[in-house]
């Protein structure tokens, strides 16, 4: 049984569950091979450090990172969690197509060759949401050769630059006109 639940969880996690998915996995007996998650692959191709389920990356940028509903090459989109997706999903954008398309970079979303957990490049996703803001999407997904029907509820896209505000404003004294002789000199040698 706790074989069982420890197969479960590393299928459920960042991806896309359907009902016979499932069905015949303990029947026939089959042993799973290790494989990659969405969120250590998100976090290597971004650069953004962020741990946990990929529904709590959200939340965990807000002070940390820059975020927002405007895609850009490199942030991470952050998929909320739904009942068919308990841990949500993160996925990099690898290149913008126009203002409804993108391209994403992400692990363990379609079976490949019928495994889960591979590494999926220039995956079609579109903006299906009804203000144009990116907080609704189709993917595309491998076994149907298409993007998929399923409308998937997005919270937005974390930047990897860090700049979480704008930096406040700190009094500075006045600039000096001249560059003082003690800091010149400390780089004398290197002038030569």
């Amino acid at each position: 049984m706790r074989k069982n639940l420890a197969v479960f969880a590393l299928l459920a996690c960042a991806s896309p569950v359907m009902a016979d998915d499932f069905d015949t996995f303990g029947a026939n007996g089959a042993e799973l091979d290790a494989y990659l998650q969405c969120v250590p692959y998100a976090r290597e191709v971004s650069g953004i450090q962020l741990y946990g389920d990929a529904y709590t990356w959200w939340e965990q940028a807000q002070g940390r990172y820059a975020t927002g509903r405007t895609p850009l090459v490199g942030a991470v989109m952050a998929f909320r969690q739904t009942q068919n997706m308990p841990l949500g999903h993160v996925a990099t954008v690898s290149r913008i197509l126009d203002s409804r398309r993108v391209l994403l970079d992400h692990a363990n979303w379609s079976p490949i060759d019928g495994r889960r957990g591979q590494i999926e490049k220039g995956a079609l996703a579109i903006d299906v949401s009804q203000a144009n803001d990116w907080s609704a999407v189709r993917v595309w997904y491998a076994p149907l050769g298409k993007v998929g029907t399923t409308v998937w509820p997005v919270s937005g896209f974390i930047y990897a630059d860090r700049r979480a505000q704008p930096r406040p404003q700190v009094a500075m004294a006045p600039a000096r006109k001249e560059t003082s002789r003690r800091f010149l000199s400390a780089f004398a040698e290197f002038a030569r």
